[in-house]
């Protein structure tokens, strides 16, 4: 079967990808080798820069995903027995990748995209055009969109060398909070971090459902229960939670350049890039250049451009509009390292200057 675009992989930025090129006229296959809907291990903060772009991708049954998600005004960041604080203007949202990502897959549907669960891609050939093998067809595309996250069968063979040098994990779980703040609260320790936000309403006076993520050394801690006893302040504060989900967790963690292309191949969401968590731009990051990939490729559907001259427009828009997002995250992973003693009067001088505090919790964004 022959397709204008085939993309890999259906979270976040594979879905942008594919409704951006259907609706502009493109014949898309999105293969996705799992099932929704399901839990991933993320965040699940949702920055106000992409809100706006998730409302235009989604169908009108799934608007109310963002009108009715929790608001984060406010940033807080724990480390050091020091706590820094900084308003989110404007507020960010707080949306669980269970109910976003089945919403972007249904709106994959509604925007004419063949969309196919439970396909595992085995191999991808050629440089365009390309043919892509599943263990049950192949497919030809004009165009691939690698969608497949940090750590797939088509992660670039360098990239899984460097997994072995140091071994991340993640980890997250919701528990419910009878009184949780409106804010994302980032918790530092040596080895690891672990973030807390609200993902769900009160309304029904039972408590909060919140969101606790993690992102640890394995050599620090491989369950969510040791991660809280890592950090005093969270661990006080977690003896009051009731679990709601079994912990789910991920690894490897490969921090590496940005890689908006592999082969004649863009890449996506975390196949380009695995940034920091604690950023908080991660599904930002995937909406974004999921959508940056589909523009580019679109004037190659209608003739007006090669997949070379694509591939290049996608690599400078790339690095233009989103490669500062890693250089943000780098920065800040360098100075989480500084020793304690350097670290803790930097601290005592950033919660004296609310203005600095403001632009450090802006960049975790």
């Amino acid at each position: 079967m022959n397709f204008d675009l085939i993309v890999i992989g259906g979270g976040p930025g594979g879905c942008a990808a594919a409704i951006s090129a259907a609706r502009a006229g493109a014949k898309v296959l999105l293969l996705e080798r799992g099932k929704f809907p399901r839990h991933k291990v993320c965040g699940e903060f949702v920055s106000a820069e992409s809100l706006d772009l998730l409302r235009h991708l989604l169908s009108p049954a799934h608007q109310r995903l963002i009108s009715e998600a929790p608001l984060i005004p406010r940033g807080r960041i724990f480390v050091d027995n020091a706590e820094l604080a900084a308003e989110i203007s404007p507020p960010a949202a707080s949306i669980t990748r269970f109910d976003l990502d089945s919403a972007l897959w249904d709106s994959c549907i509604q925007a004419g995209v063949e969309a196919r669960e439970e396909c595992t891609v085995q191999g991808v050939e050629g440089m365009g055009p390309f043919r892509v093998k599943t263990q049950m067809e192949c497919f030809e595309a004009e165009a691939v969109v690698n969608a497949t996250g940090r750590w797939s069968n088509l992660t670039r063979p360098a990239t899984r060398t460097e997994a072995r040098n140091e071994r991340w994990i993640g980890l997250k779980a919701h528990f419910r909070e009878a009184s949780a703040p409106a804010s994302v609260d980032l918790y530092f320790f040596d080895g690891g971090y672990c973030g807390v936000q609200p993902v769900g309403s009160s309304h029904n006076g039972s408590g909060i459902r919140i969101n606790a993520c993690a992102m640890v050394r394995a050599n620090v801690a491989s369950t969510l229960a040791e991660v809280l006893r890592c950090h005093p302040t969270l661990l006080k504060r977690s003896r009051g939670w009731t679990p709601l989900m079994d912990t789910v967790s991920t690894s490897p963690l490969v921090f590496h350049d940005p890689e908006p292309v592999q082969g004649a191949m863009l890449q996506v969401g975390d196949s380009a890039t695995f940034v920091d968590p604690f950023i908080g731009d991660g599904i930002s990051l995937a909406l974004r250049s999921g959508e940056l990939a589909a523009e580019c490729l679109v004037s190659l559907f209608r003739s007006e451009r090669s997949l070379e001259q694509a591939i290049a427009e996608y690599c400078r828009l790339y690095q233009e509009r989103l490669a500062h997002v890693f250089r943000a995250s780098s920065k800040l992973r360098n100075m989480l390292r500084w020793p304690s003693l350097v670290r803790k009067p930097v601290l005592a001088v950033l919660q004296k200057t609310p203005a600095i505090t403001k632009q450090l919790v802006k960049m975790t964004r």
